[in-house]
């Protein structure tokens, strides 16, 4: 598990934006690393944050910065299960998660916006 900077993005809902906001990252050798979009937002997690935020903000996007986790599991049925479980066992509301496979390790790794991140370090680091 690691506490990580994602950005928050705002989208116009629309054809294309996600191709140009996606293009404007690549020309400026920005690798996405995690992407959720949601109608309107897309929630981002790339290895130079301060890069990205730059290139964005010139293009008149509007950014915010926010701080989530990034927990990697096991790919197998139930193991998404026990981390969120737990999690909301002890009280922590996940606000939305978003996810991705890796087909080399046979893992996967989701990133997560909970009520109270240091609730949920906490927790998890204990792992």
């Amino acid at each position: 598990m690691e506490r990580i900077t994602e950005i928050f993005v705002v989208l116009e809902n629309r054809p294309a934006t996600l191709g140009e906001l996606c293009s404007h990252l690549a020309e400026n050798d920005i690798n996405i690393e995690a992407i959720g979009v949601f109608q309107d937002t897309a929630k981002l997690y790339v290895k130079n944050v301060s890069k990205a935020v730059k290139v964005l903000n010139k293009l008149n996007y509007t950014t915010e910065l926010r701080d989530v986790l990034r927990i990697d599991l096991e790919n197998r049925p139930g193991a998404l299960a026990e981390v969120t479980t737990k999690l909301g066992n002890k009280g922590i509301n996940i606000e939305y998660c978003y996810g991705t496979l890796s087909h080399k390790g046979g893992g996967a790794s989701i990133i997560i916006d909970v009520s109270d991140i240091e609730k949920a370090v906490a927790l998890l680091s204990g792992d």
